[in-house]
């Protein structure tokens, strides 16, 4: 199997950092060199400078706004994003909601969402989770009656992204309480402003609000809101769950991370010297260096492959990149949390959000090193959990 890049990919990998170089706003490109959080504003605001350049939605068909990029390039333009650095376009838009319209929405729901969603104009939150159904999701109990032109939705959601910001939620819902568990479900599309639903944050750790539970009072979601068939969800949910885990092994934000780690411990002095000239420090680093470059070569298998596959299968060998490059990314959050020092605890939310008045406690950088390394350790349980993961390695690829 030949890895290399060709001229025409290397010409448009050249096309793609250029371009991420001197498009993104410089307050953006700040925060994201700081590791300090988007606003609301700044996500929209940079999906619409992509999706104004044609490339919001690149795996999209072509009619739909995608670019016609093969697998190659697809992966070149993520790389790229994530080594800029540069925000990813909000992935319950255009890896999630996005595709399942594509597959099986209508053509009045494709004419209604799809431009909206990859210009955000609508901003999608995922209704999956809920206590007691996680990774076991086909156990979800929020109900659905149809009622004339109308589902009355009740129930609760839990875990659910940036809830607080959305204006519409793609929701599983149980439709057929009598069918086998992965059969009865159905799903919705529901408006958040529709009287009943209720949204409470989860603080976290790391001191944001990024969660929310999600709660669903007799909320009435129009029947042309349904998405494909009644009780065909588990299907649709299982294609979704595959398009998130694309690009989750993140490989090109682990480089970034690592070459800025490099770079500032060149700065941090421990025992007199840089700690960049620690024997300890640089076999660490190395030992890393060398997990991912093997990560990198096995997704490069993994993407050339995916010429051979049919259209909307998904290669069971992504369970692998996502356990070993979420581990990766654990690792090189730790390392950073190592290079900060004491001034990694300090909590400073200010300098977190980019709204600080008052001067860092230590370098500036530092302040939002903690609240990383915290929010990373879900980089293992979303997008299905690790453990799931070598679950469908052990039946997909050994055949257990």
């Amino acid at each position: 199997m030949d890895l290399r890049f060709t001229p025409d990919e290397i010409a448009f990998r050249d096309e793609v950092r250029a371009f991420f170089r001197d498009a993104q706003p410089p307050s953006i490109r700040r925060k994201m060199e700081l590791g300090q959080r988007l606003s609301k504003e700044d996500i929209v605001a940079w999906q619409r400078i992509l999706n104004a350049r044609g490339w919001a939605v690149p795996h999209w068909p072509v009619e739909w706004g995608g670019t016609g990029w093969g697998p190659v390039k697809n992966y070149l333009f993520r790389e790229e994003m994530q080594r800029a650095p540069a925000p990813d376009p909000l992935s319950f838009n255009v890896s999630m909601v996005g595709p399942v319209l594509v597959a099986w929405g209508t053509e009045a729901q494709k004419r209604r969402f799809l431009p909206r969603i990859a210009n955000l104009d609508y901003w999608f939150c995922q209704g999956f989770s809920e206590p007691g159904a996680g990774s076991d999701l086909a156990s979800l109990r929020t109900a659905a009656r149809l009622e004339g032109g109308h589902y009355v939705v009740n129930g609760q959601k839990i875990w659910t992204s940036r809830a607080h910001l959305a204006d519409w939620m793609f929701c599983l819902v149980r439709t057929d309480a009598g069918a086998k568990p992965q059969r009865g479900i159905s799903y919705l599309l529901v408006d958040m402003k529709t009287p009943g639903v209720t949204v409470r944050p989860i603080p976290t750790i790391d001191g944001e609000h990024y969660f929310n539970e999600v709660f669903l009072d007799d909320v009435r979601v129009p029947a042309e809101n349904l998405v494909g068939e009644e009780n065909e969800g588990w299907t649709y949910a299982k294609y979704l769950l595959g398009n998130e885990r694309i690009g989750i092994a993140r490989i090109g934000a682990t480089k970034y991370r690592l070459q800025r780690a490099k770079e500032l411990a060149a700065r941090v002095l421990e025992g007199g010297r840089p700690l960049s000239e620690s024997v300890r420090f640089r076999e660490k680093v190395a030992a890393l260096e060398v997990e991912l470059k093997a990560l990198e070569l096995t997704e490069l298998r993994v993407v050339a492959n995916a010429r051979n596959l049919p259209p909307g299968a998904q290669d069971p060998a992504s369970s692998v990149l996502k356990i070993r490059g979420t581990e990766l990314q654990q690792a090189a959050t730790e390392i950073l949390m190592e290079i900060a020092g004491a001034h990694a605890m300090t909590r400073q939310s200010g300098h977190l959000w980019g709204t600080a008045t008052e001067e860092p406690i230590g370098p500036e950088w530092a302040a939002t090193v903690a609240p990383d390394y915290f929010f990373t350790r879900a980089a293992s349980i979303y997008g299905g959990s690790n453990e799931i993961q070598k679950n469908v390695i052990a039946k997909r690829i050994l055949g257990l």
